[in-house]
């Protein structure tokens, strides 16, 4: 769907000009230098992209929503197209040359707290009482691993979930975060709370979504996950999505998780690249491979700990290294946090911290049960 507003624009050069603004979705196998390609945007521009720079712009995903801005002439003035949810690409016109540079996604957020009793099923019922299908997305996936959704749960069990939700232009942006949530199940009140980066229940007993193996025999991580911080003298934002693992050339790459392979090729500054789906919310990548496993194809069913490659350094990458990114949702979140350990139980000192800090959250989820109330996103929700 295409969104067009004539408006009123001040830009870069310090003048109002007539423009239109467009609202447009990433094309699937759109890259890049395709985009400037196809804009006729002198690829220049992609060149002189430092790698993480390039890097970066290999993970707009197809079906992402931007924006364009378009003089009279139908000319290119500018286009903001997220990349993750923290930062976006900005390809401007600065005085008849073009720039492209990554810059911050300014974001409202507002807390919000729903409750209701089922009807059907938690996904179901969330879904059609708030209209927000990844608040219904988050919540089955923190609870679908401790309690059977489809026989567990039934009509008249009662859940609430305290979350946050985050805007862009007036609209819904990305994923919300549930920082408590409480579902019955047979008169019995399963609480989930979310502290440090996990979720616990009352007893601060962490709930684990899914653990995944390192996927290779590595000396040392050579970059870390990053959602962006803020150069202090560049003072420019650079995420980094996903693990990366220093390692021998030709070393083995194996499967963190079983899954299904839904994508196997060259991609752009990842160079060979193997994509993995488990389930219907959790997607793997694998980048810079020297080589693909012997008969590993498209729609193949791997399991966990198969090779399914070797460390290399093809794409843009300085050296030999796998690239290891974890997706839940479409969402990239840190892997080295889902890597299998045994579930921690907090205890003490902490479990004070923890206590304390559940104390408000545990008070919202109490009032929204007596209450049973919910507000429905009206519209659509972007990215």
């Amino acid at each position: 769907m295409v969104i067009r507003a004539v408006l009123a624009w001040l830009f870069c050069t310090g003048f109002m000009i007539a423009a239109v603004g467009e609202r447009l979705v990433w094309e699937g196998g759109m890259t890049l230098l395709g985009f400037l390609n196809k804009n006729r945007i002198d690829a220049k521009i992609y060149y002189n992209l430092s790698y993480q720079d390039k890097e970066l712009g290999t993970e707009i995903r197809a079906g992402t929503p931007y924006y364009t801005l378009r003089d009279d002439q139908g000319k290119l003035l500018q286009v903001l197209v997220p990349v993750g949810e923290s930062v976006q690409l900005r390809l401007f016109n600065d005085h008849g040359q073009y720039r492209l540079d990554f810059i911050p996604i300014v974001v409202n957020s507002a807390q919000k707290v729903f409750s209701m009793r089922l009807q059907h099923s938690p996904y179901q019922d969330i879904l059609k009482a708030t209209g927000d299908i990844k608040l219904a997305q988050e919540f089955i996936g923190i609870y679908k691993k401790t309690i059977n959704l489809k026989r567990a749960v039934i009509k008249g069990d009662q859940l609430a979930i305290v979350y946050t939700r985050k805007y862009r232009l007036n609209k819904p942006f990305g994923y919300p975060s549930i920082k408590a949530a409480m579902l019955e199940t047979h008169k019995r009140s399963h609480y989930v709370f979310s502290y440090n980066g996990k979720y616990y229940d009352t007893e601060g007993k962490e709930v684990v979504e899914f653990l995944l193996e390192t996927p290779v025999h590595y000396s040392r991580i050579s970059s870390r996950f990053s959602l962006g911080r803020m150069h202090p003298i560049l003072k420019q934002i650079r995420p980094h999505y996903g693990v990366d693992y220093a390692a021998k050339r030709g070393s083995l790459i194996r499967a963190a998780t079983d899954g299904y392979v839904v994508s196997k090729g060259y991609r752009g500054g990842y160079g060979n690249t193997v994509e993995i789906k488990h389930g219907s919310d959790l997607r793997l990548v694998y980048a810079h491979m020297s080589a693909f496993a012997k008969g590993l194809h498209l729609h193949a069913y791997v399991r966990r700990g198969q090779v399914i490659g070797k460390v290399g350094s093809t794409g843009l990458s300085t050296g030999p290294h796998l690239h290891f990114g974890v997706y839940k949702n479409d969402r990239p979140i840190d892997p080295l946090g889902r890597i299998r350990t045994a579930k921690s139980q907090l205890s003490g000192h902490k479990k004070q911290l923890f206590s304390q800090a559940i104390k408000p959250y545990q008070t919202l989820l109490e009032d929204a049960i007596s209450f049973e109330y919910a507000q429905k996103e009206t519209d659509e929700v972007d990215y």
